[in-house]
């Protein structure tokens, strides 16, 4: 081959990488227009919705809201029955759920990787991570209400805790697999026995992204109104018994935006700017142990 036709060659081959630049770049920015753009849009609707909550949620908080039950139609009242059954429900299926949740992802992740349990246990957990929380209350109605007859706030707590369970377990085992096996090696080295090279060593050096999975757990089950109103139902009155139906705030809230009483709309608006402003608290505290941790 000549040079003459080497140098074309080489040119040619040039023209060709700055057409084939050209186009990626296009792509590139096509591609980013539209990300931008869908990051907007989202964005409008996010600001716009924070926006509502805050102006028409500001305008029903006073400290009757926390002191005072829910009120008939047209009867000042307050949130404090729902509330409380929130927290208690929430408080009682994170304490059920956490552990269950911790336990089966160390089992995945340190005792039984590739088996056919945890192979089961991993389906069925992405099950439950998709299943709508509405048949997981339809479940526990069938399983608890419907055979003992009764709402109660323990059919409500177990309906949360099926929920925290599988967040729990995936966030649990994606951890402890971050986990360098060089510790697990050091320590085994040194005689530490299985049980406590795992409590000390791998759950220690992942409890930063094991808590932040159970608030994200809580975060989730805090707003969730379908399961509760196949289980807890609700009540009007305060009752510190989970035997009995007891109120919530997403089924008051749910209860109270339906209505055509001003009274009740604005109680409900206040209670979406709670349940607001503490699930956006526990999503910062989640953000704060990861960043922690890193």
């Amino acid at each position: 081959m000549s040079t003459a036709q080497a140098l074309l060659r080489r040119a040619d081959l040039a023209q060709v990488r700055r057409e084939r630049y050209a186009r990626r770049k296009l792509v590139n920015r096509v591609a980013l227009a539209l990300s931008l753009a869908a990051m907007a849009f989202g964005l409008i609707w996010l600001f716009w919705i924070l926006f509502d909550t805050l102006t028409l949620g500001l305008q029903g908080i006073r400290l009757s809201t926390f002191t005072e039950m829910t009120p008939p139609p047209n009867d000042p009242g307050g949130l404090a029955n729902a509330i409380f059954g929130s927290a208690l429900m929430v408080l009682l299926a994170t304490f059920v759920g956490t552990p269950v949740g911790v336990m089966a992802g160390i089992y995945l992740a340190e005792f039984n990787t590739k088996g056919w349990i945890a192979s089961w246990t991993r389906f069925v957990t992405d099950i439950l991570l998709s299943a709508p929380s509405i048949v997981i209350g339809l479940f526990v109605y069938s399983l608890v209400v419907a055979r003992f007859k009764a709402f109660s706030g323990y059919a409500g707590a177990l309906a949360l805790a099926l929920i925290v369970v599988p967040i729990v377990i995936r966030t649990t085992e994606n951890m402890l697999q971050l986990v360098p096996a060089g510790l697990r090696e050091a320590a085994y080295a040194l005689g530490a026995p299985k049980w406590k090279v795992i409590l000390g060593i791998t759950l220690k050096s992942a409890r930063a992204g094991v808590v932040t999975g159970v608030l994200l757990a809580v975060a989730r089950v805090a707003g969730e109104t379908a399961p509760l109103l196949f289980t807890a139902l609700s009540n009007q009155f305060w009752t510190a018994s989970l035997g009995e139906p007891m109120a919530s705030l997403p089924v008051t809230i749910f209860k109270f935006a339906m209505s055509p009483y001003e009274n009740w709309q604005q109680l409900a608006w206040a209670g979406v700017f709670i349940i607001t402003l503490a699930v956006l608290g526990l999503n910062i505290l989640a953000r704060v142990l990861t960043r922690s941790k890193a």
